[in-house]
């Protein structure tokens, strides 16, 4: 990996140059004045997503801090022009970690907290988001109490089952309970088994249940780590197009939408305008989250030969479809408030017909190791928009690939910890126990 890294450094300099040659003037943005012009700390640095809104609320005039944890303290977004200053921060739910992010907070005069969370810091944040806003902050990630509750997958579909359509869900703490059940007697043909608690392996096993026997169910279930403190689900395996949703939520109302096709591993995006899912969710930010709920939320959804769209999960944080926004002269206002689509009560959503955005060493490697996709990749290339390279900020795209990713390739090097694949995107490996 470190010598195909190596390998691009020619390639990836061409590219950041011939792109900051094709910079043309940016479009006006309204600058806020000094009463309005916020000081904005946005964490999860290592993550294109956090790259993006960095760039939005800096674009708009907006003072920005990043942060992260120390393992990714080499993250390429700290050499962004967006980034006034980087910081690093215990990890989240850690010893220390609140009173860091407090420290923080008054010594640089922070006003707005913006988490772009992983999967393991999201609640942590919730809870320090709290505290902050005792302290007068503008915090746009959910309180403590609805992020449990929509972060958990069993209590999501029992909320969203309510007047909204979600597939057969039930709750497993013993492999036992998998067992005894009459899958017969169940409203779906097939099931999956997920664990609440995020699994960044296991979270791609679509392994349907019942299998052919009940031995090799009992074989299944055998290897999985499901109990009362591991909790996991049991839901209806539908048949359909998988589509993913960005949303982003102020004061009980939708302010940021984005409405993607979707695949287990995806690293492509595309808005797409899907009415039934739209109603979806602005039905279950009014009636589940609630008046006065503001955060970010992703939704996943199937929607089915029918044409009726189920949500199968919500993740309370930041989708990567965001990247669709790059650029978007409203993007920090719908944010932080005030934006013209705010007053007219439509959320901001990505051109319809935009170019897609992707991540180019990925989609090489995936053509090179699946040549048969090649063709379709190299038209993506060009019809679509890397999602970190940008004319006016090149340099993480640099950074990127030749210091943020061979720094943790080389920790895991050192430490001996296996991975699986490298993610770009999120900028960490995928390992077993991950965050």
């Amino acid at each position: 990996m470190l010598g195909l890294l190596t390998a691009t450094l020619p390639v990836n300099l061409a590219l950041a140059g011939a792109a900051t040659l094709r910079r043309t003037p940016s479009g006006a943005v309204a600058r806020p004045t000094t009463a309005q012009r916020r000081t904005v700390l946005v964490t999860g640095g290592k993550m294109t997503k956090a790259l993006v809104l960095a760039r939005g609320f800096h674009a708009a005039g907006h003072r920005v801090l990043l942060a992260e944890q120390a393992r990714y303290r080499l993250t390429a977004h700290r050499t962004s022009r967006a980034v006034e200053a980087f910081h690093v921060l215990p990890t989240p739910g850690s010893a220390g970690y609140e009173q860091a992010v407090l420290d923080l907070v008054r010594a640089e005069g922070v006003d707005t907290f913006v988490p772009v969370s992983s999967p393991a810091s999201s609640l942590p944040e919730a809870e320090v988001g709290e505290l902050l806003r005792a302290e007068g902050v503008v915090v746009v990630h959910l309180d403590a109490e609805r992020l449990r509750a929509v972060d958990d997958k069993h209590a999501f579909a029992a909320a969203a089952a309510a007047g909204l359509p979600v597939p057969d869900t039930h709750r497993i703490t013993d492999p036992q309970q998998v067992l005894d059940l009459d899958f017969d007697a169940l409203p779906g043909a097939a099931y999956v088994l997920k664990s609440i608690a995020y699994d960044p392996v296991r979270r791609l096993d679509l392994t349907p249940l019942p299998r052919p026997t009940r031995a090799e169910t009992e074989a299944f279930l055998a290897g999985l780590p499901i109990s009362e403190e591991r909790p996991w689900i049991l839901q209806e395996l539908l048949e359909g197009t998988e589509w993913c949703t960005h949303g982003t939520v102020r004061d009980g109302r939708l302010a940021v939408h984005v409405a993607c096709r979707s695949s287990a591993w995806q690293l492509v995006y595309e808005h797409e305008e899907h009415p039934g899912i739209r109603a979806w969710v602005e039905q279950w930010v009014r009636d589940v989250l609630g008046p006065g709920a503001t955060g970010q939320v992703s939704l996943d959804f199937i929607e089915g030969p029918d044409g009726v769209v189920r949500a199968i999960e919500c993740n309370p944080r930041t989708h990567s479809a965001i990247t669709l926004l790059e650029g978007h002269p409203d993007l920090a206002a719908a944010y932080l408030g005030g934006g013209p689509d705010e007053r007219e009560h439509q959320p901001v959503e990505p051109e319809l017909g935009g170019a897609p955005t992707y991540w180019t060493h990925h989609e090489l490697w995936q053509g090179l190791t699946h040549p048969r996709t090649l063709p379709e990749r190299l038209r993506l290339l060009r019809r679509g928009r890397d999602a970190v390279l940008t004319p006016t900020d090149p340099w993480p795209f640099l950074a990127l690939h030749h210091l943020h990713v061979p720094s943790l390739v080389l920790a895991n090097l050192r430490a001996g910890r296996p991975w699986q694949k490298v993610d770009l995107n999120i900028g960490k490996l995928v390992e077993p126990g991950g965050d």
